[in-house]
């Protein structure tokens, strides 16, 4: 079984700046060989994409955080990380991890089908 735990989450005024972390457990999981993944859900909508790294430290992002978020990754604590700046009311959702993907890149060029999940930590963005 493979485990993530995201941490970081909380309330931020808009402009503001968090750091969400996930770290990633099991006697499944390769942390090495994963592409890693950041997704959120809003209230009421659809959980979306927001920005993957590969094992080789490749990134991409949603069009709506590009330049504003960056993620990254530490091979030997088995962790991903979302920096996330200039916050705005439009990112509030829960931030979810997602390890163990069965679609490496589609035509998008993002990972899809995660067969891990974390439980999702609440980022709140404030007027």
């Amino acid at each position: 079984q493979v485990q993530l735990v995201e941490s970081g989450g909380g309330l931020v005024e808009t402009g503001g700046s968090l750091r969400l972390s996930c770290v990633a457990s099991g006697s499944r999981f390769s942390f090495t060989f994963n592409v890693m993944g950041w997704y959120r859900q809003a209230p009421g909508k659809q959980r979306e994409y927001v920005a993957h790294i590969t094992s080789g430290g490749s990134t991409k992002y949603a069009d709506s955080v590009n330049g504003r978020f960056t993620i990254s990754r530490e091979g030997p604590k088995n962790a991903v990380y979302l920096q996330m700046n200039s916050l705005k009311p439009e990112d509030t959702a829960v931030y979810y991890c997602a390890s163990g993907a069965r679609v490496l890149a589609g035509a998008d060029g993002r990972p899809y089908d995660f067969a891990y999940w974390g439980q999702g930590t609440q980022v709140t963005v404030s007027s």
